[in-house]
């Protein structure tokens, strides 16, 4: 199980190790959409020729208005673990990062210590590094409690900084802190396009920030920084408002619906977060692989041995298939 707890989306993996089967696999080892934004294969991209600066600006400014920022405060990157990276020459200094949440961030900056979410608001002397809503675990922090810890800092004459990772967060804009960038504030948010788009393979995210950092930033990317068709589909996705509403009202019914499976099952779903559910079970591992063998992937996690993370299955066949599969398995009493 070790190589799959690292991160999820290694379903060739999977069924090399368990078998093709007859049943085509379902993946919920990752927190990606399952419903992609439908309309990716219908633009027009050209591919002989370099990606214009207008292109780009164009993508910023439908990401900003999507993020209720200026764009100015934003700058496009080829997939949000690359921006993630490359904080760490742009604010080196002491650094803290929640724990548990995502592997990059212990990677971003040097000697960056973990620390328990409870403990993050006495890290005055520290960037503070998080994510918002957390992963695995779904915890959502109120930006309000955010904005306050931010400002306890400018008080006691702190000079690190606040960076906040919402790759999760655009089913629920209501807990962004992408409004309240700006020059003044030292404070960066990560976005993430294919988690709620559903096409994590476009590679796209984006760093919100004072224009000091945004400016460090581009002069890292240099020129051409995204391609043609991640720049054609970002835009046009952030553009579509009508798909961005009915999707984010969807995803709160599929949540719930997983949820009310999981219950059934003797399970508690852990977590705020609508594209997917943490569940505590004696032996995760031992449920991971009898859910392996049905063909339903998800995501264990070595330093927790009794978590098991679920996204959303993709319909009301790979939900009854998984309901099928924890009910033969015994559900949360293995």
């Amino acid at each position: 199980m070790t190589g799959f707890a690292f991160h999820g989306g290694k379903l060739a993996e999977a069924m090399a190790r368990f078998g093709v089967g007859d049943a085509p696999w379902i993946d919920l080892s990752t927190g990606i959409n399952p419903h992609g934004w439908p309309a990716a294969g219908t633009l027009a991209v050209d591919w002989q020729a370099l990606p214009e600066a207008g292109a780009l600006n164009d993508l910023e400014a439908a990401a900003a208005a999507f993020f209720g920022t200026d764009p100015a405060h934003v700058c496009a990157v080829p997939g949000t673990e690359i921006g993630l990276r490359m904080l760490g020459d742009v604010l080196p200094g002491p650094a803290v990062h929640a724990w548990p949440s995502y592997r990059t961030h212990g990677d971003m900056i040097a000697g960056s210590r973990a620390v328990p979410p409870t403990d993050l608001d006495r890290e005055q002397a520290s960037t503070v590094i998080l994510a918002n809503p957390n992963n695995p675990d779904g915890r959502i922090i109120p930006p309000a409690t955010l904005l306050d810890q931010l400002e306890a800092r400018y008080v006691d004459g702190g000079v690190s900084w606040l960076v906040v990772d919402e790759a999760f967060a655009d089913v629920s804009p209501e807990i962004s802190l992408a409004p309240f960038v700006n020059d003044a504030r030292r404070l960066i948010v990560f976005r993430s396009f294919g988690k709620f788009f559903g096409l994590a393979g476009v590679r796209l995210g984006f760093v919100l920030g004072p224009r000091e950092v945004i400016a460090q930033y581009r002069r890292r990317l240099g020129s051409w920084p995204l391609s043609a068709a991640a720049l054609a589909i970002g835009t046009a996705a952030y553009r579509d408002t009508a798909w961005i509403s009915a999707t984010r009202i969807g995803l709160r019914e599929q949540a719930a619906a997983l949820d009310t499976v999981l219950a059934r099952r003797g399970f508690r779903a852990m977590g705020a977060c609508p594209l997917f559910r943490l569940i505590e079970v004696d032996d995760a591992a031992a449920l991971f692989e009898r859910l392996a063998k049905a063909a339903i992937l998800t995501r264990p996690f070595d330093y927790d041995p009794r978590w098991l993370r679920l996204g959303l299955p993709a319909g009301g066949e790979g939900l009854d298939r998984l309901d099928r599969a924890l009910a033969e398995h015994g559900g949360a009493d293995g």
